[in-house]
């Protein structure tokens, strides 16, 4: 059976206007609001940031107006054993053969040919694992949709190229640089990180219009101030003296180990908070650790008061993933950057340090000396945070929202 997506739009929007949760809106403009799009939010579970994009975005949505917002994870409509092999197969490579993946990476990148060819495979295995995005489209009849991972805009664009899908399609790139895997043409809007984002696509053939420089999308509760003392009251720091979080869910055990034994170790005092979030074995690792007499160190699991720590915190220390980075960026906070990810990660680093926003560290044991030099020299730290405050992006999620109202808007009205 031929898929139609267009068939299905018009059997689903009244005559006279579109149908929401709180009944028909009718010619929104001339009554001097706005109209909602039903809004449909794709990622695939590959790591957490791309459905952690996704989810700002639903919430930014929702806090623009009331309407219907859904978000979907393009994996979950997949055979079992599809689903396993794609994500395993990137945690893995990442995990335990970076230098394997980097190479992959920057090679797919760099050579059009070798580009060409693992694109085409790509396509090959999902348009085998994937034909379950067929039913959202059907069951939910998005309005717009929007793309944090480049696995369902394939899927789409694809749809697109065969009249299948009249519907525009958004793209959020997640990182602070544009990979191959994700430029289309076909793309109705792009939303990038910076400026070297930006002309990374145009170079490949994205013409400038098509690109809005909007940041990567945080919460949008990162764009609400809050006051250091009173968070650092509330999760039980001492409201002076230094604070140093350190994120550590993603990184090699052992590397964190290393990192807080030499940082107990040096004549820094301070509070360290060391975040183990969804890694049982990394907290367990630390266990046997305790204070010293200058350093506190604090020990959590998973947490659901990230902002509120970042907020408390004077450095940060973490890997480079794209959320991450932006949500600490955004708060103005200096970063150290650690074991990035061959590929993404390195230049995700590559952005904080340009930027003057914080430090890129290979080795493990280079974090303690380098904390207790830049806690050693307040001007480096203000403005290492100044920097960061510059290129931060709070308001990424709301202001991408924003604009896929107003082109809705403008399509539907015009």
């Amino acid at each position: 059976m031929r898929y139609a997506t267009h068939e299905l739009v018009r059997a689903s929007v009244p005559k006279h206007g579109r149908m929401t949760r709180a009944g028909p809106v009718r010619h929104p403009l001339r009554q001097g609001i706005t109209s909602m799009p039903r809004v449909l939010l794709l990622h695939a579970s590959v790591g957490t940031g791309h459905k952690r994009a996704a989810e700002a975005l639903a919430t930014a949505f929702t806090r623009r107006q009331p309407g219907e917002v859904r978000v979907e994870d393009v994996l979950d409509h997949t055979p079992r054993l599809f689903r396993v092999a794609y994500a395993r197969s990137y945690l893995e490579l990442t995990d335990r053969a970076p230098l394997v993946w980097g190479y992959f990476y920057t090679q797919t990148n760099a050579d059009p040919n070798l580009a060409e060819f693992t694109n085409n495979v790509r396509k090959l295995v999902e348009s085998i694992g994937t034909n379950g995005l067929k039913d959202v489209l059907r069951s939910f009849v998005p309005e717009v949709i929007i793309c944090t991972h480049f696995l369902p805009m394939e899927l789409l664009v694809r749809y697109k190229r065969n009249a299948q899908l009249p519907q525009p399609i958004y793209c959020v790139i997640t990182d602070f640089a544009a990979h191959t895997f994700w430029t289309y043409t076909e793309i109705d809007r792009y939303f990038v990180a910076d400026t070297q984002t930006r002309d990374q696509l145009i170079a490949r053939g994205v013409t400038p219009a098509q690109i809005t420089v909007s940041g990567i999308p945080v919460e949008p509760e990162i764009a609400e101030p809050k006051d250091r003392l009173e968070m650092r009251a509330s999760h039980g720091l001492p409201t002076d003296g230094r604070v140093i979080t350190l994120f550590g869910g993603g990184v090699d055990d052992d590397h964190v180990r290393m990192i807080v034994q030499g940082l107990l170790h040096r004549e820094i005092e301070a509070t360290l908070v060391v975040v183990a979030g969804r890694n049982p074995t990394l907290f367990e690792s630390l266990s046997d650790l305790s204070s010293t007499p200058r350093l506190r160190l604090i020990l959590h699991g998973y947490i659901n008061f990230v902002d509120d720590l970042i907020v408390a915190s004077d450095l940060v220390i973490t890997k480079a993933g794209g959320l991450i980075v932006s949500e600490v960026l955004a708060r103005g906070v200096p970063l150290v950057v650690i074991d990035p990810i061959p590929g993404q990660e390195e230049w995700n680093a590559d952005f904080v340090v340009s930027s003057g926003a914080g430090v890129q560290l290979r080795m493990a044991e280079s974090v303690p000396a380098t904390v207790e030099r830049l806690l050693g020299h307040p001007h480096l730290l203000e403005a290492m945070r100044a920097a960061a405050r510059h290129v931060g992006r709070p308001r990424a999620a709301l202001e991408i929202a924003e604009q896929v109202i107003t082109d809705y808007t403008s399509r539907r009205y015009r």
